[in-house]
């Protein structure tokens, strides 16, 4: 039991902090598009 408990918690910690960083679904959106840009950056640059 303490240990689901602790898990919902640090789980709901995750959540909120996540929110609270992109504020808004277009933040959120832009977060996750800067961070696909960054992987294909990567990608392109272990190709070459």
């Amino acid at each position: 039991m303490i240990k689901k408990s602790i898990a919902a918690f640090f789980t709901l910690l995750v959540l909120s902090s996540v929110l609270a960083g992109c504020n808004t679904t277009k933040g959120m959106g832009e977060d996750i598009s800067s961070g696909g840009q960054a992987i294909s950056g990567a990608a392109t640059k272990a190709q070459n």
